[in-house]
């Protein structure tokens, strides 16, 4: 089926006239539609893809696509700036909110002609791991509905217990995931502040980019960390995520984090020969909770490029075991101060309660924010205490400058790229999912992402191996600041070795609306 083709083969049909930018967009629309129940897009604008497609329809008959994207189906994380479409962050705080701009990447997406089908579900203003405390309702993996997963996980006959046996995205772009995974969309973007776009590609099966700091714009990305935040790309396939990482990267005068040098993008070569390439296995990274089968595929992983004549090595990044606690400093450190700009005065939700300016700022706050994220203000805030600011958030960034340095260390010693698990096991149920507060469940699932972010440092999951279970296990490769041509190059290899399976999802008419009914369910617009 065409759906289930790559960005790179469908941009081959549109040449070729093989398939119509408006017919392309509309499978994709109905397909979001039959699978609402996945609840991945939060806004889907449908009447605003159909009319983009229709301009791509009219270059393509006169001869002059846009670029490699023009015509192909695209989504946006939520938490992204769209022009004339909703931005929500999954929460009550900015429902009804529309922008009057775009952010650079979704700008730079549409000058290439790329169709945006709508915007993807996510945790409220992205803090979480599970794409499950947004204020529409979790994201459902879809793999839960695959015929490998249902072959080996779900009752036949108890279609309750199958309905409470799905399984969940991961977090926070699950959305974006569910959308690539499921066929909607041929890319998608997220934001990885520790592991946001890598953690939901690992249990969605698909491909997932978190970018060298500085590579890409964050201008129009609604900030949660902004010196670990990076916009994020999904795709289906290493190829398709190079095409988009160039597109997208360069030099933005909106955002002075951004390189000075222009970027030029790279098509990737086929690598025969990995020979000449040294890969790192970092010890710190048999992390406590990392399933026996992930261990097991790491290792197998590890054979496979010493098998084809790479040099592999243990490495030591000692200063891992402190990250996450590390990470957990910075991050709620700078969501205090990114959180205070939505105080009900200048945009998004403002409460009815107006006795002074402090009860009315008081009251727009508790009612905006979920728990989660008035937990994270909470705890920044106190780290950021006169009394406290140098016991934490100080000795918090001397310790990220040490973790950070490991990594130099490392590739200085002549090793290229470094293999580890992205997750410590596969997606797990959701009511197994939820039995454990956000932080905590944070905490562990970011414990083998999160250093890359506070690095700085580009990593890429690439989906290995199906679980015991029938359910995607990813594997991540972490490379050097501003090599990305190798790092996808090396992935890529990788990639083509394993063969991951395509995911069969079996036919989702009964899984109507019904599914969600006591859910806040997705909004066509």
């Amino acid at each position: 089926a065409l759906k289930r083709r790559t960005r790179l083969q469908v941009s081959a049909a549109l040449k070729e006239g093989r398939v119509t930018p408006t017919e392309l967009c509309q499978r994709c629309l109905s397909l979001i539609k039959s699978t609402k129940f996945l609840n991945a897009y939060i806004t889907v604008a449908e009447e605003t893809a159909l009319k983009q497609a229709e301009e791509s329809e009219k270059r393509y008959r006169r001869g002059q696509p846009l670029g490699v994207l023009d015509g192909i189906p695209v989504a946006v994380k939520d938490n992204f700036n769209t022009a004339g479409i909703e931005t929500t962050c999954a929460s009550n705080m900015l429902k009804g909110y529309i922008s009057p701009y775009n952010a650079t990447v979704v700008q730079k997406l549409l000058d290439q002609g790329a169709v945006l089908l709508g915007k993807t579900n996510l945790d409220e203003f992205a803090m979480g791991s599970g794409s499950t405390d947004g204020v529409f309702g979790p994201v459902r993996n879809p793999w839960s509905y695959s015929r490998q997963y249902k072959e080996k996980s779900v009752p036949e006959s108890h279609s309750e217990d199958e309905e409470c046996n799905w399984v969940v995205t991961g977090g926070s772009s699950g959305g974006s995931a569910a959308a690539v995974a499921s066929f909607t969309s041929f890319a998608a973007l997220g934001s990885d502040t520790g592991g946001s776009t890598r953690n939901p590609a690992a249990h969605c099966g698909v491909v997932g980019l978190k970018p060298t700091y500085g590579l890409i714009s964050r201008h129009g990305l609604i900030p949660l960390v902004n010196s670990m935040d990076v916009p994020g790309i999904l795709t289906r396939c290493v190829d398709d995520a190079a095409v988009v990482l160039g597109s997208l990267a360069g030099h933005d005068p909106k955002d002075s984090t951004t390189i000075q040098d222009n970027f030029e993008p790279f098509e990737l070569p086929n690598l025969t020969d990995v020979s000449k390439l040294s890969i790192g296995i970092p010890k710190e990274y048999h992390a406590p909770g990392l399933s026996s089968e992930i261990q097991a595929l790491w290792s197998k992983a590890a054979d496979l490029f010493k098998n084809a004549g790479a040099k592999v090595t243990e490495v030591s990044l000692p200063h891992t075991p402190y990250s996450i606690v590390c990470y957990h400093v910075l991050c709620t450190a700078e969501v205090a101060s990114n959180m205070a700009r939505f105080d009900g005065l200048e945009y998004g939700h403002r409460s009815d309660l107006n006795k002074s300016t402090e009860s009315m700022y008081a009251a727009t706050r508790r009612e905006g924010f979920n728990d989660v994220v008035r937990g994270r203000i909470l705890s920044g805030n106190y780290f950021l205490l006169k009394q406290n600011y140098e016991n934490y958030f100080v000795k918090a960034q001397k310790v990220r400058r040490l973790i950070a340095n490991d990594f130099v260390k490392v590739f200085r010693s002549g090793v290229d790229i470094l293999l580890t698990p992205t997750t410590l096991s596969d997606a797990v149920p959701y009511m197994e999912f939820i039995k454990e507060d956000n932080r905590t469940r944070s905490a562990q699932d970011d414990i083998l992402t999160q250093a890359a972010n506070m690095a700085g440092l580009p990593a890429i999951n690439v989906p290995a191996a199906l679980s015991e279970r029938g359910l995607p296990i990813g594997l991540q490769f972490i490379g050097r600041s501003f090599q990305e041509k190798q790092l996808l190059t090396v992935a890529k290899w990788f990639e083509k070795q394993v063969q991951f399976p395509v995911i069969q999802l079996e036919e989702v008419k009964r899984h109507d609306h019904n599914a969600l009914q006591h859910q806040k369910s997705a909004s066509f617009s």
